[in-house]
């Protein structure tokens, strides 16, 4: 028999989703960061490292060091290894791009990554066409990136993978999710000691 508790933990917890809807949902949670980082630079230029710029470029720094670094783990891990199996050398060929252009995604971020956390410090010493130029190189990468993986490899990686193994994916990686959240929260909300 079937507890009352029982029931309400089973409402509480979430579904289990396709591990491919999570990344396609981290797509779109990247373009529209792109465009908060294009929408920085513009208020850089126009109102300096003001509250708003500081709050856009923290959060700007939070989604690019932690959510994206992930997500491409997550394809390296979940995605790839049974493309790189393919006997289509077309298929082989996009799968290595794509890893070199996480590298040169890492690349780019770690030179910009120093200049958005200094707004969002609020700091002034960032140089705006260093930046303003670092934005569109990395912007436009990250485009071809997600077009890429979206036209051609999301869809040949849905028909290899099993629905098990898609829901699998998506399980670990919520899972890691909320790994992350709660030791954020604890940290957080962690007192600091008083110096002795």
């Amino acid at each position: 028999m079937t507890s009352t508790d029982d029931l309400l933990n089973a409402a509480k917890a979430p579904a289990v989703r396709d591990g491919f809807d999570v990344l396609d949902a981290c797509h779109i949670q990247t373009l529209f960061t792109l465009g908060k980082l294009a929408a920085l630079v513009s208020h850089l230029a126009n109102s300096g490292p003001d509250k708003e710029a500081r709050t856009l470029a923290g959060e700007i720094v939070s989604f690019f060091s932690a959510t994206a670094r992930q997500h491409h783990e997550d394809e390296e891990r979940h995605v790839f290894p049974k493309l790189m199996s393919s006997r289509k050398a077309d298929i082989v060929q996009a799968v290595l791009r794509l890893q070199q252009d996480h590298a040169w995604l890492e690349e780019d971020w770690m030179e910009l990554a120093p200049q958005v956390d200094a707004v969002a410090c609020g700091q002034d010493w960032y140089d705006l066409d260093t930046l303003r130029e670092g934005v569109e190189i990395f912007a436009a990468l990250s485009r071809d990136h997600i077009a890429l993986e979206e036209s051609i490899i999301y869809p040949e990686a849905r028909t290899r993978l099993l629905a098990s193994e898609r829901q699998e994916m998506g399980r670990e990686m919520a899972a890691r999710k909320r790994a992350q959240r709660q030791a954020t929260s604890s940290s957080s909300g962690a007192k600091r000691p008083s110096p002795s």
